[in-house]
């Protein structure tokens, strides 16, 4: 009997052809290194809309985030006398 797969199983990206504009030097460095830049580009554009979604929510939810602390602030951490640290 196989084994179950305990991680969730990702769909392949669809992906799109996009014409970028890149600094020659930075192209030439990163193939003389190996790099694909292709792959490069597009983990550097995951990691700012990652950074942007979650700069977002921050501020969305800042009023919440804010009130929390103050209850934390005014009552303390919730079950405290529980914890072991």
């Amino acid at each position: 009997m196989a084994a179950r797969s305990t991680r969730r199983e990702e769909a392949p990206a669809v992906r799109r052809a996009t014409n970028i504009s890149l600094d020659t030097k930075l192209v030439e460095a990163a193939k003389a290194y190996g790099i694909n830049v292709s792959r490069a580009c597009e983990e550097g554009l995951a990691k700012q809309v990652s950074d942007e979604r979650s700069r977002r929510w921050q501020e969305e939810n800042r009023g919440a985030i804010d009130a929390y602390n103050a209850w934390i602030e005014e009552n303390g951490i919730p079950l405290a006398e529980h914890r072991m640290f």
